[in-house]
Parts: C-alpha cells; structure tokens; sequence
C-alpha cells in the first residue's frame, strides 16, 4: 500500500489535498506542523508533502530529517512564494518537485503519480491470495497465467487492495472507478465485484450489507 504524508499548517489546503490522495487509493497522513509529523519518520511513508512556510521547523529542515532516516523516500514541496531562490534550494537539499500555490489539484495528483512511478513503479508487484499484481504493467496473475481483468475490475482490485481492511461505500467507488460525473444506479458497482469475485474467487472480499464492501489480506 502506497503511503503518503502531508504537512501543511493551511486546514482546508490539507484536507483538500487529503481528500484528493484518498479517493485515488493512496493511505493518508496528513499533520499541521513538522513537530507533530516527526513521530511518523519511522512508519513506512513512500512520499511526503511539504509546505515550506511552517509554524516551528520549516519545511527543508523537517526534509532533512526525513533524509536522515529513509534517503530514498521522495519529497515534493509547496510554496506560497514563487521564488527561483526556494525552487533551487529545495532541489539542491533532495527535493524531487516544487509545486507553487495556489495549484491545481489535478495537476499535483499527476505529479504525485509519476513521482511514485519513477521511484517505485518498476518494482512494485504485491501478491495476495496467490495472485500477482503488477502496478506497473496493470497485470495480473493467478500462478503465472495472465488474468483478463477489464479497466474498472483492476481498478477495484487496486483501491481495495491498497486499502486492505478498509470499507469502502458505493458512492466511494463510483468515484474511484467511474470517477466523478458518473450519475448511473450504484448497483453498478455491485456488478463489478461480482465479476471480480468470479475471476478471482480466492480473494477475501467482504459485504458489509446497507454500505458497501472492503478486501480483507
């Protein structure tokens, strides 16, 4: 499961920001200062969030202290200051990206995702009940042998394998998979994972009647 962390001291920023990570089935830490961030330097993060401007540690300092503990791990800052002077200084600590507010959303997640790709991409495969997921390729596997997953059925598979236990709404689902705009029955939805269920049917995938569905490892 891909993790994320978030510092940024502006609430509604960092809940948008948040909100936004989410429904593209990343697991979410989000935190208003440095200080209180500093207790997440040993959880496995795959990619922080800085804003430069903090109450307390800035954000390059507190990125060096990410450093110290995992050099690999990426880090993308936002600023309110658009100032050749941060931008270099913020490559030159080990910074991979440096995003001025106010930005689009959209235009974050895309560098979020080839972040992650380049560091992570070709490498990533997860095995769960003997099948072989491959991030990179959009594969899957059962014992070798290529499953035929359409578009939407990979795309479940990987929000609720990325959010192992977590119970996920239709109207969650809707918009993850068919992404928002989509204005057609939930049941949809309950379609798709019977298909899934079919062609996977090792998979612990759980009903919670009256809400919805969560996989289970």
């Amino acid at each position: 499961m891909i993790t994320i962390g978030i510092v940024e001291d502006e609430t509604n920023l960092r809940d948008i920001v948040k909100g936004y990570l989410e429904k593209e089935g990343y697991k979410v830490y989000a935190f208003p200062s440095a200080e209180e961030a500093r207790d997440y330097l040993d959880y496995e993060i795959h990619l922080w969030i800085l804003d430069i401007m903090l109450p307390g540690q800035n954000g390059f300092d507190f990125m060096e202290d990410v450093k110290a503990k995992s050099p690999q791990v990426p880090v993308i800052f936002i600023s309110a200051r658009d100032q050749t002077f941060d931008r270099i200084l913020g490559l030159e600590k080990g910074g991979e990206d440096y995003v001025t507010k106010p930005f689009s959303t959209k235009e974050l997640m895309l560098r979020v995702k080839r972040i992650l790709e380049r560091c992570y991409g070709e490498d990533e495969v997860a095995t769960i009940a003997d099948y072989q997921i491959e991030f990179n390729t959009h594969k899957v596997y059962d014992e070798g042998e290529p499953l035929e997953l359409s578009n939407r059925e990979y795309k479940l598979l990987c929000l609720l394998y990325k959010n192992l236990g977590r119970p996920f709404t239709r109207d969650e689902i809707l918009n993850h998979v068919w992404e928002q705009g989509y204005f057609g029955n939930d049941r949809v939805v309950d379609d798709l994972v019977r298909r899934l269920r079919k062609k996977m049917p090792r998979l612990k995938m759980e009903t919670i009647y009256g809400y919805g569905y969560r996989l289970e490892c």
